[in-house]
């Protein structure tokens, strides 16, 4: 059975960056986004990325990020996976996933049906679909929560992962009823906005990790 991928999106700090792996994440976030609480400057990116062990992915997420700044934080953030958050084409997306080494990733809000149709045109330029609560105050770590109702016994073309409100309470839920193959949470593991808590970490790893096992 393939392994649950764990995605801890939105740290700031080497003690969460720690927790994160700690814990089992294959994957750890790292926003450049102004607005987001859990934004961090090119250079503060670069840092964390670097304290990342190599068998754990670094995910960098950016919103409509013109091509130049794109250029630069690639170059100094060297990250494993970008993550799209805004409202990037199927062309952009095309030419970074041919240009680039890197995994590219679109996260996309659903509301119904429809929105999980219309992101399969991001099939062959994005490596991974990530589905999110549909779009709140800003684009992701809104807390808002995915129905999943609309990703059961949906038939995916491409890699895919859940998002939007998961926590370590329903996360298992989660996995269970959508067969999510990666799980990404960000909000769900805070104290306050931006303020990573490193228990809800330890607590959201061991109970997604419990669910596959037990799925």
């Amino acid at each position: 059975m393939p392994e649950t991928l764990i995605k801890i999106c939105g740290l700031t700090t080497p003690d969460a960056v720690d927790a994160a792996v700690d814990a089992g994440a294959t994957h750890i976030g790292l926003v450049h986004f102004e607005p987001s609480p859990r934004h961090l400057s090119i250079g503060d990116a670069a840092k964390l990325r670097a304290r990342a062990p190599a068998e754990v992915k670094v995910v960098l997420l950016t919103v409509n990020m013109q091509p130049q700044e794109t250029a630069i934080a690639l170059q100094d953030v060297q990250p494993d996976v970008l993550q799209l958050h805004g409202a990037e084409t199927p062309e952009w997306l095309g030419l970074l996933k041919d240009k680039t080494k890197m995994e590219i990733w679109k996260a996309v809000g659903v509301k119904d049906r429809t929105a999980l149709e219309k992101a399969q045109r991001f099939k062959g330029s994005a490596h991974r679909l990530l589905y999110d609560a549909a779009q709140g105050a800003l684009p992701g770590g809104n807390g808002l929560l995915l129905d999943w109702r609309l990703l059961m016994n949906y038939h995916h073309t491409m890699p895919w992962g859940l998002a939007g409100g998961l926590n370590a309470e329903n996360v298992a839920d989660a996995i269970r009823y959508t067969g999510a193959p990666l799980v990404d949470a960000s909000s769900g593991l805070e104290s306050a906005p931006g303020v990573k808590d490193t228990a809800k970490i330890r607590a959201f790893c061991k109970a997604a990790l419990a669910a596959k096992a037990a799925a």
